[in-house]
């Protein structure tokens, strides 16, 4: 049986996925949630290759010819990096580096959205941003802010707010 945090934390992420598919939508883009498939298991999506199981980014999306796998990340607020005195957000480092082979390997890009709710993280100042924030992989890979093995099962890997575009106050997606 899983923990209630970890029931408590999935379910908070999933809201915000689906919030964040059903915004994609109304942009025009055609959503194929991959998400629902093993959240279940406690595992994170599946995308089996010949060699290999990769953890899969939330969605594929498309509209006419484009189309991208996305990745989305719902948080409470942005995490403050004391060393360097800036708003940060992270993944876990296994996933990201599945989804760094997934970018490279798969004929599609993958893009990050990170949704944040601008509350006041563990140790943070109060009022960090809030919105729809993200960025291709391609780009976010050349422009890590830092990665800290200490935290997640695997290690996280960060990025600055300069790293990221702002795409949508919370408002345009229903969060409050």
């Amino acid at each position: 049986m899983q923990n209630v945090a970890f029931s408590k934390s999935l379910k908070y992420g999933q809201i915000g996925e689906g919030r964040i598919a059903n915004w994609l939508r109304g942009k025009g883009y055609s959503v194929l949630p991959v998400y629902d498939v093993q959240i279940n298991s406690g595992k994170g999506p599946q995308l089996f290759t010949p060699t290999e199981s990769l953890v899969a980014p939330d969605m594929q999306i498309y509209r006419e010819k484009d189309v991208l796998w996305v990745e989305a990340k719902r948080k409470t607020a942005f995490a403050w990096h004391r060393i360097t005195r800036s708003w940060t957000t992270g993944i876990d480092l296994r996933h990201y580096k599945d989804y760094c082979k997934i970018d490279t390997e798969s004929p599609f890009r993958v893009y990050m959205l990170f949704l944040h709710g601008g509350g006041q993280a563990k140790d943070s100042p109060p009022n960090s941003p809030s919105g729809l924030y993200g960025n291709w992989l391609s780009y976010l890979r050349e422009h890590e802010h830092h990665r800290h093995m200490n935290w997640g099962k695997s290690g996280m890997v960060y990025w600055g707010l300069d790293a990221l575009r702002k795409i949508a106050a919370l408002k345009a997606l229903e969060i409050s």
